[in-house]
């Protein structure tokens, strides 16, 4: 992710805590404009995949897989492929962040 593009996320951040606790010591508020949940552990590190070729006579994006915390566990979520919305569209892939109150997922989106 480009330098431009977390100042851009990093200005929009607000946290909004008091939704409750929603398990063993995860919490859910809000965070960059979507819904998130803090897990108290850190993901383990991302899977290696083996990236198939692009659908035939179609322009399209490889979303990188992901772990995704399921409320008890982390559960892998494999890669795909995805068409952009318009021309000239880069995808910048979702990630885990370290946060005070635990770990957040920033959901990957077009740039």
């Amino acid at each position: 992710m480009s330098r431009f593009c977390h100042r851009g996320l990093m200005g929009g951040l607000t946290i909004m805590l008091g939704a409750g606790v929603l398990g063993a010591g995860v919490l859910a508020g809000t965070a960059y404009g979507q819904e998130v949940i803090y897990v108290p552990t850190a993901p383990p590190p991302p899977r290696v995949e083996t990236v198939p070729p692009p659908p035939p006579g179609r322009v399209e994006t490889w979303q990188p897989g992901y772990w995704h915390w399921n409320g008890a566990e982390y559960v892998w979520t494999g890669g795909h492929y995805i068409g952009a919305p318009r021309r000239g569209a880069v995808w910048i892939p979702g990630r885990w962040e370290q946060h005070p109150r635990g770990w957040i997922y920033i959901q990957g989106h077009w740039g």
